[in-house]
């Protein structure tokens, strides 16, 4: 069993912070909130008063945090980075979904300092966070991969390996753009549909076996009422927020730009995601967008 220092609780780190000790690993956790403190020493894990202690003296380092900025302060440029402390031995995963090349530069400086570091962002949403079955997707070396496995198949049933430093960020935000251009093209179909007098449980289960299946139509319906145990049937409560979406198309736009793949598709399903956000649902989950058509009607 292995020492693990946990750093950022939210919504997809707490539930994968518990999933560690369930596992019998010893977990060192910090995060800004109170709350998800005690929420996190109830399920097994050690409180820390600092990122700097969490990370003293253990095997793996995973962070789970809002943005590149975050990752990059963390471990480089703040104002006790982490990688002045941590040990050649350790492993540092970093689970947050950033820019390609903020992972690349943190990985870089990492390997300055001897200290390995692995770009590991996650799909799979809070449901899998707290089922443990995320799908991991990394960019690293071999060994580095070989190394982090082990810890990463105690959160998720999908672990995949995408190449070197930065593949696992590019990977993700082209999953996460797909997924946009899908919900939104869902929400597009069913509100057609409904306003035509269509049962919306009804067009969602002919869609489901016909060519338009989906991802959104099988586990996430958009529409109210269709579908149990999902963020419509909750009032688009928990989830995945239209605010991480924008932020990921945004990451997926500058990718595109930087290696001039066309995204039109993309770029639209941005737009959209950007109007309802503009309309104060940031905090909805992003299966909220059929709103957008229903106020638009």
């Amino acid at each position: 069993m292995a020492t693990i220092a946990f750093i950022g609780l939210g919504n997809m780190g707490g539930p994968m912070a518990a999933n560690l000790a369930k596992a019998g690993h010893s977990v060192k956790a910090f995060d800004l909130s109170p709350q998800a403190l005690e929420q996190a020493a109830s399920q097994g894990c050690q409180i820390a008063d600092s990122a700097q202690q969490a990370a003293s003296g253990v095997d793996f380092v995973i962070s789970m945090l809002p943005a590149g900025k975050h990752v990059e302060g963390l471990y480089v440029s703040g104002d006790q980075p982490l990688f002045d402390q941590l040990d050649s031995s350790t492993l540092v995963i970093d689970c947050s979904t950033i820019d390609a090349d903020t992972a690349r530069s943190v990985a870089a400086a990492g390997a300055e300092k001897g200290v390995g570091f692995i770009d590991a962002p996650v799909s799979g949403g809070v449901g899998g966070a707290q089922a443990g079955t995320l799908t991991f997707i990394v960019g690293g070396t071999d060994a580095q991969f070989q190394q982090a496995k082990p810890i990463l198949e105690c959160m998720g049933k999908n672990i995949f390996h995408a190449g070197d430093h930065g593949a696992g960020q590019i990977a993700k935000v082209c999953n996460n753009m797909l997924l946009g251009i899908l919900m939104s093209g869902t929400c597009e179909a069913l509100n057609m549909g409904v306003k035509n007098g269509l049962d919306p449980k009804v067009l969602s289960d002919i869609m489901k076996q016909s060519s338009g299946n989906n991802w959104a139509l099988q586990v996430y319906n958009p529409f109210p009422g269709v579908m149990d145990g999902v963020p419509a049937s909750r009032d688009y409560q928990g989830g995945f927020q239209v605010d991480l979406m924008f932020k990921d198309l945004g990451l997926a736009m500058d990718v595109s730009q930087k290696s001039a793949a066309a995204t039109p598709m993309g770029s639209a399903a941005r737009a959209l995601f950007n109007l309802h956000k503009s309309a104060g649902n940031g905090g909805l989950d992003f299966s909220s967008l059929i709103k957008l058509y229903q106020d638009a009607d």
